[in-house]
């Protein structure tokens, strides 16, 4: 199996593997298999607007997350969080895509 493990202070936090073995541990787990809602063009969801950065506040307020928390998940200091949910600072695309992930935001995670 190809992984790539991504270690953060030294300890392993998330394993990457190509799409097909993700598929068949998926199955071997009694799974569905998953789909890319990228392509599902016809989705609601895809059509819909997506939020603007200076909305991470209301939407980590809304999921119940500490500022602190998101900062430490993202990997940003709270303080450029901060300047993220005031609006004074645009995130790069590794930042665009954690939050993405911890948010729940998909369209965050595509290229811009």
């Amino acid at each position: 199996m190809g992984i790539q493990v991504i270690s953060r202070d030294g300890q392993p936090e998330y394993a990457v593997v190509p799409w097909e073995q993700y598929q068949a541990l998926l199955k071997a787990a009694g799974q569905a298999p998953a789909e890319v809602a990228a392509n599902d063009v016809g989705s609601a969801a895809a059509n819909a607007p997506l939020p603007a950065f200076s909305e991470v506040a209301q939407i980590r307020q809304a999921k119940g997350i500490a500022p602190e928390q998101l900062a430490r998940n993202v990997g940003v200091s709270p303080a450029y969080l901060a300047m993220i949910e005031a609006g004074e600072r645009q995130p790069d695309a590794a930042i665009r895509r954690a939050l993405a992930w911890h948010l729940g935001v998909a369209g965050w995670s595509e290229p811009s």
